[in-house]
């Protein structure tokens, strides 16, 4: 834990954190206190606030960000931190989340400003404006999202930062290829995963708690497909959207995932639509592999990875 000391007779630490846990418990005695689970980008540590008295402490709750000031000690083998002070952290403090949960190495708000001079540079004016629109309407959910429950970019801000690098290979792949329709295959990209606003429940912190009872039965895939056709229908009349363009993007959002194994409700039957799912595959299984790779020392191997056939890898001298 990144805490410092503020005394050095006494050994006091203090420093932000997050509540990963909070139960409220009772002493021997009968006094009430609380068990919690505190954590920043460094690692976590079990505390205890002996004595809780909610009208002198607050209430504390599970993925509040808290100052905390007290003593660190050892029990049962295992560090055990000792909380004397604590509050909540305030607009005042600058206490980011992205600093004490796993994030994407960019912010939010800057990746989601890329996708969008992206989308400013299409040609194609109905499929610049559905996406734009979307773009602004999730704009607050995008900002912090995960892009997985687990498995990959399952961080904060891990959707925009999955979707921004398929859409940086795609660009180079629509450069390569004259073949392309690199309008169509940048909306799909931006969109092919938009619905996981609607399948994950995601607290504060922006890690997936879970699925949505609409994640549970409907998905993201069809999901995407309804809602960037209801979309679609509120664009102006002047400039609509074709009927044959929106069955496309349609299309690549419920068979960008390949195979009807992996969920993909039809296999790619245009260009465009196998392109992103191959990118996608690809830029999933890098993250993956990168996520297993962490901590593996030159002439190892990786643990076994589920999602990749439990295959190993090796990290070369």
């Amino acid at each position: 834990m990144n805490f410092t000391c503020v005394n050095n007779s006494t050994g006091a630490l203090e420093g932000f954190c997050l509540v990963k846990t909070v139960e409220q418990k009772t002493n021997v005695k009968g006094q009430a206190f609380l068990d919690l689970t505190l954590m920043d980008a460094a690692g976590e540590v079990n505390a205890k606030l002996w004595d809780y008295k909610p009208e002198a402490h607050g209430t504390v709750n599970m993925n509040d960000l808290v100052k905390v000031r007290g003593t660190l000690s050892v029990y049962n083998g295992q560090d055990q931190f000792r909380v004397e002070r604590l509050r909540k952290a305030t607009d005042k403090d600058a206490a980011c989340m992205e600093d004490f949960v796993p994030s994407a190495p960019q912010p939010g708000r800057e990746m989601l400003a890329e996708i969008r001079a992206c989308v400013e540079a299409f040609q194609n004016e109905p499929l610049k404006r559905l996406v734009l629109s979307i773009l602004e309407e999730k704009q607050e959910r995008l900002l912090f999202w995960p892009a997985a429950f687990r498995l990959h970019h399952a961080v904060r801000g891990g959707l925009l930062w999955h979707t921004l690098s398929i859409l940086r290979l795609a660009q180079a792949v629509a450069a390569l290829y004259d073949e392309v329709d690199a309008d169509l295959l940048f909306a799909g990209v931006i969109l092919h995963d938009i619905d996981k606003t609607n399948e994950y429940d995601v607290p504060a912190t922006g890690l997936a708690a879970g699925y949505t009872l609409k994640g549970n039965l409907v998905g993201h895939l069809v999901g995407g497909a309804v809602y960037i056709a209801e979309k679609a229908r509120c664009l102006p009349q002047e400039t609509p959207l074709p009927d044959e363009t929106l069955l496309l993007l349609q299309h690549m959002l419920i068979s960008h995932h390949g195979e009807p194994e992996f969920g993909a409700a039809m296999r790619p039957m245009f260009l465009e639509a196998e392109l992103l799912s191959e990118l996608d595959l690809m830029d999933a299984r890098v993250n993956e592999i990168a996520i297993a790779m962490q901590g593996v020392q030159p002439g190892e191997f990786s643990n076994k990875i589920w999602a990749l056939d439990n295959r190993k890898f090796y990290k070369a001298k």
